[in-house]
């Protein structure tokens, strides 16, 4: 069994209540925190690896989101999966070969570009392809951006999802699929479902057996670890009254 199937193997045969939990890091160093708390495995944010290297959210090159990735992988000794977002126009064999030298077990490749929802068969076709090029060495995890930025009808996001596995998805991520609506999803969707979860937001109600449940250690965590950090910063530069300048 390889990489790729032990982090495949994790997202089988869950009960309801028991998904499985991948937090996302955004360096190294949260990797080794995520993995020193117990996670099984990770899964790396696109938003939270371009915060933390000073861009937006889909500006990041490839070469330096490839490099971030590869520092979190040499980081922990638990399978990492990688976003890369829209495969940023690189071949599909290059694309993999990329991530494969990377030390990565899986990625995401979302089916919309600058906010625009791709044609759904043409995207397919490149996850046939990028499966025919990783044989069974690459987790593919099929986003569906119906509910980002499509009209967020249920159907046409199951639409989607069908053609994704039929073409060799190992999974299928609905993002921004509200809450009520991932019971419909779970029960027409084949194979794993991936799900998004903040830590101070929404979760699935009631317990759904999700393959695979994405906590709000990405993007949004780091930007909201940023003001924080800032105020400890502020703390040491000007102690409040409470403060010592002995330690």
């Amino acid at each position: 069994m390889n990489a790729a199937d032990t982090f495949r193997a994790l997202h089988h045969d869950r009960p309801p209540g028991d998904p499985l939990v991948l937090p996302g890091p955004w360096d190294a160093v949260s990797a080794r925190v995520f993995a020193e708390a117990g996670f099984p495995a990770l899964s790396t944010p696109s938003a939270g690896i371009a915060a933390s290297l000073g861009y937006a959210d889909g500006e990041t090159p490839a070469g330096e989101m490839f490099a971030a990735v590869a520092r979190i992988v040499r980081a922990v000794d638990v399978p990492v999966s990688a976003d890369l977002e829209n495969g940023y126009g690189l071949a599909p064999r290059e694309l993999v070969e990329r991530l494969l030298e990377t030390g990565a077990v899986g990625c995401n490749l979302e089916d919309s570009d600058a906010g625009v929802l791709l044609d759904p068969h043409r995207h397919a076709d490149r996850i046939v392809a990028v499966r025919a090029a990783a044989g069974d060495r690459l987790f593919v995890n099929a986003r569906v951006d119906t509910f980002a930025h499509g009209d967020g009808d249920p159907e046409r996001a199951v639409e989607r999802a069908a053609l994704y596995v039929a073409a060799g998805a190992d999974c299928v991520y609905p993002i921004g699929a509200p809450a009520d609506v991932l019971p419909i999803l779970r029960a027409q969707v084949p194979g794993p479902l991936n799900a998004f979860a903040r830590l101070d937001g929404e979760s699935p109600s009631p317990p759904l057996p999700f393959s695979w449940l994405r906590n709000g250690a990405s993007g949004l965590r780091v930007r909201h670890d940023f003001p924080l950090l800032l105020l400890m910063i502020r703390g040491v530069v000007s102690p409040g009254p409470e403060a010592s300048t002995d330690r």
